[in-house]
C-alpha cells in the first residue's frame, strides 16, 4: 500500500509507505514549536524581502499568511493537513494554500535543518526564562519559610547519623542557594541556547545574498553561528540543558526525601497539610507524601532524558541526521516535568507543611549532637584540639553506658574529665547557645542567619 501524496521532489516515484510515513512524521509533537515556526518564519521573509530575493509585495503577502495562520492556531482552527509529516510542512502547506504560489517561496535560501534548529532554540529560550520564574518563586518562599524559623532548630546530619543542631532557617537557606546555583546555571546555558542558526541552510550555507545577521537581529539572538556546518549539527545546547534540568532535579529530589523523612512517625519534625498529602485506600490512618515521592520518582524520568540525548548524539558524522529528530520529545517532557516539580514543591513548602516546634526542641535536646562544643570548650581553654577530641569521646561512651546525656553530668564528673571545666559549660552546651554561637561566615548562628537572608532578600528588589 502506498500513500496517493507525494512530498518529495521529482526524484521519487513512489510515496511512502503508510507505516514508514507514521513512523518518520515528527507532527504528533513539534506542532509544539508552531509559534517559534512562524516567528522564525517571519524573520526569514523580512530577510528575503530585505535583500531581494523576493519582492517587498511577496514579502507582505507570506507576512500576512503567516499571521493568519498565527491566529487560527491561537483559536483552534489550524487543521493539519494528512499529508504533513513535520510543523514545517504543514505551516508552508497552508501558507500556500493562503497566499497561492507566493507561499512557496517561503522556504527560498533556508532548509528545515536550519528552520528546525532555529524553531527549537526560540522554543528552549522561551522555556528556561520560564522556568528561571518558577525558580525565584521557589526560593521566594523558601526565604519567606526560613525568615520565620530562624531561632527554631532541628537536628542537622552526617551519614543520616545525629551531627550538630541547626537552625531550621539555615537548613532551608541550603536549598535556596542550590536553587540560586540553578537560576544562574540557566542563565548561561540560554548564552549558548541564543545563537541562530537560521541561514546556515541544510549544511554549506547558500549561494542566495542572505543576511544573517539581521535575521539573528529580529529573533534577539545574540549572533548567528559563524559554520554552518556546526550550526545545523550542533546540539550542544540541548545537553547543557537537560544536564542543569537533571541538577535541578537533583536539588528538588533531596529536599523531597528530606520532607519524606521529615512526615514519617519515626521522625515527627513536619505534619503535612491535607491539601498536600493524600490518602490509603485500606488504612484510614495514613497521610501520604505523595508530592515528594512523586518529584523524587520523576527525577529519574529528566536524567534518562540527559542520557538519551547524549546516545544519540555520540556517533553522529556531521552534519544533519534523522536521529537529531529524538531531541525533542526528551527536550519537552523534561520542560514540562521541571516546571510542574517546581510549581508542586513551591505550594508544597508554602502551603503543605506545618513543622512541629515542640518535637524539634525535644529532639535537639535528646543525643550527643553538642559533643563538639565539648571538644571546642575545652581548646578555647588551651587544650589541644585533638586530646579534648579523645576526651569527649570517652565521656560520650561512658554517658551511653550510664544511660545519661552530656547535660546530666554534674560538675564533679566535667572536672573528672578536666580541671578546666567550670560551671559554664552546661550553657555552653545547651541546644540554643550550641547554634547561636556558631557565627562564623556561613555558619548556622542566628546572627549569621539573618545576615544571610538579609542578603537574599535583595535578589526580589526590583
Amino acid at each position: 500500500m502506498t500513500q496517493d501524496k507525494q512530498t518529495w521532489s521529482q526524484r521519487f516515484e513512489k510515496a511512502l509507505h503508510p507505516t514508514i510515513a507514521i513512523f518518520n512524521a515528527s507532527i504528533s509533537f513539534d506542532i509544539e514549536l508552531i509559534e517559534h515556526d512562524i516567528n522564525g518564519s517571519v524573520a526569514h521573509t523580512k530577510m528575503l524581502a530585505k535583500t531581494g530575493i523576493i519582492s517587498a509585495d511577496e514579502g507582505e503577502k507570506l507576512l500576512t499568511g503567516l499571521e493568519q495562520i498565527r491566529q487560527e492556531y491561537r483559536t483552534g482552527k489550524f487543521q493539519i493537513v494528512e499529508d504533513a509529516e513535520d510543523v514545517h510542512f504543514a505551516v508552508e502547506k497552508r501558507l500556500t494554500e493562503i497566499t497561492g504560489d507566493v507561499g512557496k517561496k517561503l522556504h527560498t535560501a533556508r532548509s528545515r535543518n536550519d528552520q528546525v534548529g532555529t524553531d527549537t532554540r526560540l522554543y528552549l529560550r522561551e522555556q528556561i526564562e520560564q522556568i528561571r520564574i518558577l525558580l525565584r518563586n521557589f526560593q521566594k518562599v523558601l526565604l519567606e519559610l526560613a525568615e520565620s524559623n530562624i531561632e527554631t532548630l532541628i537536628p542537622g546530619y552526617t551519614h543520616l547519623q545525629r551531627a550538630q543542631p541547626l537552625s531550621l532557617a539555615h537548613h532551608l537557606l541550603a536549598y535556596f542557594h542550590k536553587a540560586e546555583r540553578d537560576w544562574e546555571r540557566l542563565g548561561d546555558v540560554y548564552r549558548r541556547v541564543n545563537i541562530s542558526p537560521l541561514g546556515c541552510g541544510a549544511l554549506a550555507g547558500t549561494t542566495f545574498p542572505i543576511d544573517r545577521h539581521y535575521t539573528a537581529e529580529l529573533l534577539d539572538f545574540e549572533k548567528p553561528y559563524a559554520n554552518s556546518l556546526d550550526g545545523v549539527s550542533d546540539r550542544d545546547f540541548a545537553i547543557e540543558f537537560l544536564c542543569a534540568a537533571s541538577i535541578i532535579m537533583v536539588h528538588l529530589s533531596r529536599l523531597a526525601e528530606e520532607i519524606i523523612l521529615w512526615s514519617s512517625e519515626e521522625f515527627r519534625f513536619v505534619t503535612l497539610t491535607d491539601i498536600c498529602a493524600t490518602g490509603s485506600s485500606i488504612m484510614p490512618q495514613k497521610k501520604n507524601p505523595d508530592v515528594p515521592e512523586l518529584v523524587r520518582g520523576k527525577t529519574g524520568r529528566v536524567f534518562g532524558h540527559l542520557q538519551g540525548m547524549l546516545v544519540v548524539m555520540k556517533g553522529l558524522p556531521l552534519a544533519y541526521n534523522k536521529d537529531l529528530q529524538e531531541d525533542k520529545e526528551g527536550l519537552f517532557d523534561t520542560i514540562k516535568t521541571v516546571k510542574s516539580c517546581l510549581e508542586a514543591m513551591t505550594i508544597l513548602l508554602d502551603e503543605g507543611l506545618e513543622f512541629n516546634s515542640d518535637r524539634l526542641t525535644k529532639a535537639v535536646a535528646e543525643d550527643f549532637s553538642n559533643a563538639t562544643d565539648v571538644a571546642d570548650y575545652l581548646a578555647a581553654r588551651g587544650v589541644p584540639f585533638r586530646e579534648a577530641y579523645n576526651l569527649v569521646g570517652k565521656v560520650v561512651k561512658t554517658c551511653i553506658s550510664g544511660g545519661k546525656l552530656l547535660k546530666d553530668l554534674t560538675l564533679e564528673e566535667w572536672k573528672e574529665l578536666h580541671p578546666v571545666f567550670a560551671s559554664d559549660i552546661y550553657e555552653a552546651i545547651a541546644p540554643y547557645q550550641v547554634v547561636s554561637a556558631r557565627n562564623s561566615y556561613g555558619g548556622t548562628g542566628f546572627a549569621q542567619v539573618k545576615t544571610e537572608i538579609d542578603i537574599a532578600k535583595q535578589k526580589f528588589i526590583v
